[in-house]
């Protein structure tokens, strides 16, 4: 398998490596490529952990039963709370492990899961909770994605706000979500981290209902990024979009991936389509549309990335 080296790791410049499993002792990643002299605590990774962990207040009645701390812990490339330029490595304990959950499952592949590839693929698998396709992988991702967010903040004064905009087929009015305007404080004020409330108390109520007939049921996550500097991304292979959709793809259960316009793109004509130019009054060179989602020939052209 030529990928095998780096089936773990993403990135280049800035290259992320997560490991662990859902029932070991532990999850977490190792981070090259962070600058040096970079202020950087513990703290300011523990606030995107908090905003994932299972277990949180409330939460229960439509996640995950798993109750974790998900504590970070840096184990290497800081020295009195900034970046030495060296490999960054994250540590979280897993606590509320609970492998005999899947003893009857250890021979039996679960439908829609990774027990039978797995099985089949390497002749062997973690029984328990998934292993690396569990997502507590995701910690790493998240530890890792604070990082390179404070820096993007500190260097570009980039904002990225992401929310739950559908479950099932209960969606977020567009009407209601402000690219402009919306933050995490307005995401965070429900459970479900969709910022428009009512359409947050339909979504709740179709979530318990599937979960009361010990079942699930699916959701889109809608993600905006501003002040995002011209010229991020390559052509041909590397574009932008291309290198977000296999960073949002290898996300476990994730099945589809859009930017700007997206699928609904196609039902329109390139006349409408077109993102014409324009000057703003700051004299900046803008768009007045943004379907292409702030990335033209696979490269970033200043708008907001939708």
């Amino acid at each position: 398998n030529p990928g095998a080296e780096s089936m773990s790791s993403f990135g280049r410049l800035f290259r992320v490596t997560t490991f662990g499993e859902s029932h070991c002792a532990g999850v977490g990643c190792i981070v090259d490529g962070v600058p040096p002299r970079m202020q950087l605590t513990e703290a300011e990774i523990q606030v995107q952990l908090d905003r994932r962990r299972p277990g949180q207040a409330g939460a229960g009645s439509i996640s995950t039963g798993r109750n974790e701390a998900d504590a970070v812990q840096i184990l290497s490339g800081t020295e009195k709370g900034f970046t030495l330029g060296t490999p960054i490595g994250l540590f979280v304990r897993n606590k509320d492990m609970r492998p005999n959950d899947y003893g009857d499952m250890s021979q039996i592949p679960r439908p829609s899961h990774a027990d039978f590839t797995y099985q089949m693929k390497y002749g062997f698998r973690a029984s328990s909770g998934g292993g690396r396709s569990s997502a507590r992988e995701t910690i790493g991702r998240v530890a890792a994605g604070a990082i390179a967010e404070k820096w993007l903040k500190d260097k570009y004064g980039v904002e990225i706000v992401s929310w739950v905009s559908a479950v099932g087929d209960v969606k977020c009015p567009d009407s209601e979500v402000n690219l402009d305007t919306i933050s995490r404080d307005q995401v965070d004020q429900h459970m479900v981290r969709c910022p428009h409330i009512p359409t947050a108390e339909t979504m709740t109520e179709t979530i318990k209902a599937a979960r009361a007939e010990e079942d699930s049921i699916g959701g889109v996550v809608s993600c905006v990024m501003r002040n995002v500097p011209i010229g991020l991304g390559e052509p041909c292979f590397d574009k932008l979009e291309a290198m977000l959709a296999h960073a949002m793809m290898s996300i476990p259960a994730t099945k589809g991936f859009e930017i700007g316009s997206g699928f609904d793109g196609t039902k329109m004509r390139g006349s409408v389509h077109n993102d014409m130019f324009a000057i703003n009054d700051q004299g900046k060179m803008v768009t007045e549309t943004n379907y292409s989602g702030g990335v033209q020939g696979g490269i970033s052209n200043g708008m907001p990335i939708v």
